[in-house]
């Protein structure tokens, strides 16, 4: 759902001078024959001031001195220089001609050499020492940060002014301000100031950061917002070989794999802050790339960075982002280590990458100072803390901030905080943001009520035909320390009401101590997941698809009523043990849970009656949540899982038919390998000791749709296995287009290859087939059942189809050898 939040930001903008720099230019580098010149050095004359144009050509410069010429260079041409006759000049139209002479100076054009290249022996050290350099070199250290986050909307032109949708709203246009980075007009949206305290252990590789400020301008309850933002922007070190933004991994232009995706050109040497550096130039050796192009400064004696400025180049293969630019800067500190003290980021969000195109700029300022070393603190503390509301840190005053800023803010974005307070009371922007939060959330909200989710509204299925659901939940903000949501539904062809009601009560919200209760009565695809979950409002996709690609009538009425308590203790470490009763009995006449419930098989019963309690641990390391309230929403970046779960089935408690144990593991690891992309791998395994019937067994589930449903196999239709002991392993790795890249032919189409394996042993005792009256043949896949699919993602930048084969049981009833599944999604 933060995908589609920003998603639908993009959608709603883009329906619809305060300068503080002395001298701007911006234009395009062509050649003799119109063609761009990309990755030309554009620099001030007598200034260590520069930019690297991008592969188009095109580029941008300013600074707040006063220059008169600019100087444009690049190999294999001659130098250029151009008189600036006016400060702000837009526009610029640049001719360069080839080289015709080369003075003995060995010159670099496209690819450049491996052999006889002083950048990479430069480079090389740079990887000796990186090491050694900055944080690394002592055991413990602290520092504070001050972080400024910023989202701005961009390309700001009179029509856009008068653009209907922003009637009423016209004062907002006062506070437009031009980047320094691309020229463009922009107006800031939001902001958001954070200060903290960072405390580092190296020797047990331990970080903790300890907020002591916050602070937002507008959208102050909008918790997914906040966190959506958060999550754009993850921490890097250009040291590391690859960099990760937006779920992708990038390589770094310090990266030991350098050699083999940039080019390097040494293009200069200067003192910076009375310390001797090469400048280094590098760009792309290959379009499509997730690569980048710019220049670093780096000391020479320490082979330090003391500065770099890099942008991801305009044809890397990634979705709603035209420009990522980033520049760090480092400070000496003891006349030999070099630490980073200014770290900037700005992304520019836009639905295509064309160079008009209007969007969203998202940027973030880091400031570190007070740096304190080898101060060792007990193993202890740098245990993670529990997240919840301590409204001391976002009531800080404006002297607070005023004092404590390590960038002053400009009169424009100081005066979005007032201007956003002006909106909050705008019936027009209300409007807006309310319809944000319906697509975000998928709930309509009324005052301390929410209907929805509007996405379940409409399902079909071959026991109820037509269904509608309408329900809601109560909500009275981001700290709810309780809540109330239930549902109701009705089937057009069974004639009945279905309904579902749950709640929860956090008593302690330091430690997350949650009761909760519900009961559920509806129609259900039971076995569309094998590590189960007594969630009482819980229903799978599977049990109401539109389409189907055979029969969906295995369904079961199910009563499902529990009481539950959980606490997380440790952040991420969650523990729960609850009870539940359930009755099952199938919804249709055509499929039969029907079981023995004597020794001569005579007496067959077609419910179920179960009373069972179950205790369960859930590990999610590096898992970023949204908000503090009852119920959090996850933050859309990768994370292990790992969940297990104990079950015991008492017989006769509540007259409960069955007694039994099962114990089930979940275990889900992704993986980031460099350029090469990223891989999920899945373990589910379980089993149950004591005799059950086909409504309380594991069944292996299938996917009859037409849609992706996870952790389900593409090719097994409803109950085709069951088992009473499984193990289960699926593999699936997305290429990120880096195959396709190598295509002429599809380079520019940016789809993405998939590829998967997935297979499931099981089997069932002898005891479990004896009690089978249900007169569905029990089939556990002991000889390993498996498949393997491609696929093709990033379709129209929203699609992704996917091809899956059967690799064995090829021989049984209804056997389906292939399918294509599609979905849609919305994917950097």
């Amino acid at each position: 759902m933060k995908k589609n939040f920003l998603f639908t930001v993009f959608l709603l903008l883009m329906m619809t001078n305060a300068v503080f720099a002395q001298t701007k230019v911006s234009g395009i580098v062509v050649d003799k024959s119109d063609q761009p010149v990309p990755f030309a050095n554009i620099a001030f004359k007598d200034s260590n001031e520069g930019a690297v144009a991008n592969e188009d050509g095109r580029f941008y410069i300013e600074s707040t001195k006063t220059y008169t010429t600019l100087v444009i260079t690049s190999v294999g041409f001659s130098d250029r220089e151009i008189a600036l006759e006016k400060a702000v000049s837009y526009n610029f139209k640049v001719l360069l001609k080839e080289a015709e002479s080369l003075n003995e100076v060995v010159i670099f054009t496209g690819k450049t050499s491996k052999k006889n290249n002083p950048a990479l022996d430069i480079l090389r050290k740079i990887w000796e020492r990186k090491r050694k350099n900055g944080l690394y070199q002592f055991d413990q250290y602290q520092m504070e940060k001050y972080e400024k986050i910023e989202f701005d909307m961009n390309t700001i032109d009179s029509a856009f002014m008068k653009n209907k949708l922003f009637r009423g709203m016209e004062f907002i246009f006062n506070h437009v301000d031009t980047s320094r980075v691309t020229g463009k007009t922009y107006l800031p949206i939001f902001i958001n100031e954070t200060m903290s305290d960072i405390y580092g252990d190296n020797k047990l590789k331990k970080v903790k950061e300890k907020i002591k400020g916050n602070k937002s301008s507008g959208f102050k309850g909008n918790q997914q917002l906040l966190s959506f933002v958060k999550d754009l922007y993850s921490d890097y070190n250009v040291y590391d070989n690859h960099l990760t933004f937006f779920d992708k991994s990038f390589t770094s232009p310090i990266s030991t794999t350098g050699i083999d995706v940039y080019n390097y050109v040494l293009k200069d040497s200067a003192y910076i802050n009375k310390k001797w550096c090469y400048n280094i130039v590098f760009y792309p050796r290959r379009k499509n790339e997730l690569t980048f192009k710019g220049d670093f400064w780096v000391n020479d004696t320490t082979y330090a960075i003391k500065k770099i400025n890099m942008a991801v180049t305009k044809s890397a293969n990634i979705n709603w982002v035209k420009d990522i630019y980033l520049e760090q800067e480092f400070d000496v500190v003891n006349d030999s280590v070099f630490l980073l003290t200014r770290d900037y980021l700005m992304s520019d969000f836009a639905v295509n990458k064309k160079e008009d195109s209007k969007g969203l700029y998202g940027k973030r300022t880091s400031f570190y100072g007070n740096h304190e070393f080898n101060k060792e603190k007990p193993a202890s503390f740098y245990k993670e803390e529990v997240a919840y509301a301590n409204d001391s840190i976002y009531n800080k005053s404006d002297q607070y901030w005023h004092k404590n800023r390590y960038e002053n803010l400009s009169k424009d974005e100081l005066g979005v905080y007032r201007m956003l307070d002006t909106l909050q009371t705008v019936r027009k922007f209300k409007q807006i943001t309310s319809l944000v939060t319906v697509l975000a959330s998928g709930y309509v909200n009324y005052g301390n009520f929410d209907y929805g989710p509007i996405f379940s509204s409409f399902g079909f299925n071959e026991v109820e035909g037509v269904r509608l659901r309408a329900g809601g939940r109560t909500y009275f903000g981001t700290t709810d320390t309780w809540r109330l949501q239930g549902y109701t539904a009705y089937g057009f062809k069974d004639n009945k009401f279905k309904y579902g009601l749950s709640g929860k009560w956090m008593v302690d919200k330091r430690n997350r101590i949650i009761l909760s209760g519900g009961n559920r009565r509806d129609v259900e695809q039971i076995g569309a997941s094998l590590t189960t979950t007594n969630d009482v409002l819980g229903r799978s996709f599977a049990s109401s698809s539109l389409f189907s690609s055979g029969s969906n009538g295995k369904l079961t009425n199910i009563n499902l009523s529990n009481v539950a308590v959980e606490i997380e203790p440790v952040k991420n470490l969650t523990f729960q043990t609850g009870f539940s009763y359930r009755t099952l009995e199938s919804a249709s006449p055509t499929f039969s849970l029907d079981y023995y419930t004597d020794a001569g098989q005579t007496a067959t019963r077609s419910d179920v009656k179960q009373s069972e309690v179950n205790f369960q641990i859930e590990y999610t390391p590096k898992r970023k949540t949204i908000g503090y309230a009852v119920e959090r929403d996850n933050v859309d970046s990768p994370f292990s899982r790992f969940f297990v779960n104990y079950s015991h089935g008492f017989k006769g408690l509540l007259n409960s038919d069955f007694k039994y144990e099962k114990i089930q593991l979940y275990y889900k690891q992704p993986f980031i390998i460099g350029p090469l992309g990223r891989s999920n791998v899945t373990v589910e395994m379980g089993k149950t000791f004591g005799t059950i019937p086909l409504g309380l067994m594991s069944v292996i589930p299938g996917n009859q749709t037409y849609f992706t449903i996870g952790n389900t196999f593409s090719n097994l239709n409803f109950y085709e296995f069951v088992s009473d002991q499984y193990a289960t392993v699926q593999w699936d790795h997305n290429f990120g287009g880096r195959i396709f890249s190598r295509v002429p032919f599809m380079r520019k189409l940016n789809w993405r290859e998939i590829i998967g394996v997935k297979g499931v042993y099981g089997t069932i005792s002898d005891a479990n087939r004896a009690i089978n009256a249900s007169g569905l043949q029990y089939i556990a896949p002991e000889n390993v059942y498996w498949e393997y699919s491609a696929g093709i993602g990033n379709i129209f930048k929203v699609f992704r189809i996917d091809f899956a084969w059967r690799g064995n049981y090829l021989n049984t009833p209804d056997t389906q050898r292939f399918s294509v599944k599609g979905s849609f999604g919305f994917y950097f």
